[in-house]
């Protein structure tokens, strides 16, 4: 199997000293080239994160996931990414469905791809998490424009010059919301791809509530104004 060096993943990091040395060394197991953001943990995931042979950047304080990203796409476009992945640091997404989306990207078939957890999944949807999801993708303008059936999956692939022109603001949960608005205004490629998640006890425990789902939208609509 051919490693595939121009795509790097972006790992956004809180508080994941459990599990995140696994899940980078499965990640590396298809595509050598991580870089891990560790959003001012509490715990020894930087420890965990060094110990592998991810890239690591730090966050002094916790700035959140949306920032994260931002992050960790600007370190990977200056050592000359050609595609990104954003993938969960809880051991939730498959890595089989990344190397699968990303070869869509790299064969120029679409300049981003997302994962939807209700295209042909598996796994069952635990039934609060189905009705925060359906209700954002329901609610969401851009979501309906392109047809979404998941607008908040971690799991994405894009293609250099969308992630060059694409510019995340918001810091917390909504900037999931606010890359699809954008997704929405412009001209790209854009197709989702059935995706597994996997709902470990663990991963359960790092979900979004109902709460959390109402808060996303709301935050976002008041930036939009």
């Amino acid at each position: 199997m051919v490693a595939d060096t121009g795509t790097w993943v972006v790992v956004p990091v809180y508080n994941e000293e459990t599990v995140i040395a696994d899940v980078v060394t499965e990640i590396r197991t298809r595509f050598p080239n991580v870089v891990c953001v560790d959003d001012g943990s509490r715990d020894a995931s930087a420890e965990r994160i060094a110990s592998t042979r991810a890239h690591l950047v730090r966050h002094p304080i916790n700035l959140g996931q949306g920032a994260s990203l931002q992050t960790g796409i600007d370190y990977a476009l200056r050592q000359g990414a050609k595609r990104i992945v954003t993938f969960d640091a809880d051991g939730q997404h498959d890595i089989d469905d990344a190397e699968r989306m990303a070869a869509i990207v790299r064969d120029g078939q679409a300049d981003v791809v997302l994962g939807s957890r209700f295209l042909a999944s598996t796994e069952p949807i635990p039934l609060l998490k189905r009705i925060v999801l359906r209700t954002v993708a329901t609610l969401s303008p851009a979501s309906r424009k392109l047809k979404l059936t998941d607008a908040h999956n971690g799991l994405r692939v894009l293609s250099r010059p969308v992630v060059e022109e694409l510019r995340i603001s918001m810091n917390g949960m909504a900037h999931a919301s606010e890359i699809v608005a954008a997704l929405a205004a412009s001209s790209w490629r854009i197709r989702e791809e059935p995706v597994t998640i996997r709902y470990t006890e663990y991963s359960r425990s790092k979900g979004q509530s109902l709460f959390n789902g109402v808060n996303i939208l709301f935050d976002l609509s008041v930036r939009q104004r």
